[in-house]
């Protein structure tokens, strides 16, 4: 089968299961990408920041990749492509092409506050390698905006096809599709789901499906179709869940839910340091509860 869009759909920014000497376990994670597919995901995205990437050695980055391409198909694999440098950024996204993915979710530079100058070279160089390219927009952790404008321009001049929007700002929603009409909409932060939905994206870079795929994927398709009777009362029931997706210890915060939905999870490498007692107290106060409502 080959996805003739592949960036769209929900997309489970990947967590990575690590073992206790904190090297990767990659058969885990290679069970992991298949059971997201078969719980109804329509791909993952490795090495993004859920995926600790930036913890990562080279050898390490690709052969995760190399993973989730053997285990669900290079055509539901969404690398991200994120590297302090433009030429290393494209080197990681012909990685991907030769592994044979369709698509590339990419960062501005985020070594420094680059300008829209900058920012345009940037995704010049890696559209160069000729996989399609997701702009990633993250102001608050890059303190680079790709705002709408800036997106329409790096659309006319055929640098991306997509954006993970993760300002929160859902407003955002109706300028891009004013001023880029064409260019695809992608939920950036679990929060947002169902406004972003409504207002006309086309996927979903996901984070709590790798603790509760079917739910959320249930919550997805009914916001999609416009199903509030459905989809309301869901996503009110996960909120308090999905908000973690836009806190700093989002990456901790998942792997617990996933834990105690009995997945892996587990801990992360540093800099990253487990969850605070009242961190964790509320994570799993909430994951508790979906659970117990029946939630999976």
């Amino acid at each position: 089968m080959t996805r003739e869009k592949p960036w769209r759909g929900v997309m489970v920014a990947t967590a990575l299961p690590l073992k206790p000497d904190l090297s990767v376990d990659f058969a885990a994670y290679a069970e992991h990408c298949r059971w997201l597919v078969a719980s109804g995901c329509d791909g993952v995205v490795p090495n993004g920041s859920l995926g600790e990437y930036q913890t990562l050695t080279a050898d390490e980055r690709a052969r995760v990749v190399e993973t989730a391409v053997a285990a669900i198909g290079a055509d539901r694999v969404m690398p991200g492509i994120a590297a302090y440098g433009a030429h290393e950024a494209r080197r990681w996204a012909e990685q991907a092409g030769e592994a044979g993915c369709g698509a590339v979710m990419l960062l501005p530079p985020n070594s420094y506050r680059a300008d829209e100058r900058a920012a345009i070279e940037h995704y010049r160089l890696v559209a160069e390698a000729g996989v399609p390219i997701v702009a990633y927009n993250n102001p608050i952790d890059t303190k680079i905006d790709l705002t709408p404008a800036l997106l329409a321009q790096l659309y006319a001049e055929g640098l991306i096809v997509a954006v993970k929007e993760f300002t929160g700002d859902v407003r955002r929603a109706y300028e891009i599709a004013e001023l880029a009409p064409g260019l695809d909409l992608l939920v950036g932060s679990d929060d947002v789901l169902l406004e972003l939905a409504l207002a006309g994206a086309v996927g979903w870079v996901a984070g709590y499906p790798n603790a509760l795929p079917e739910a959320t994927v249930r919550l997805y398709r009914a916001a999609m179709a416009g199903d509030l009777d459905v989809a309301q009362p869901l996503y009110r029931a996960l909120h308090p869940l999905l908000r973690w997706d836009a806190k700093t210890e989002f990456v901790q915060a998942i792997k617990l839910s996933m834990d105690l939905a009995g997945r892996t999870g587990g801990t992360c490498r540093p800099p990253r340091q487990p969850l605070l007692p009242e961190q964790e107290v509320a994570v799993r106060a909430a994951t508790e509860k979906v659970l117990a409502e029946g939630l999976r």
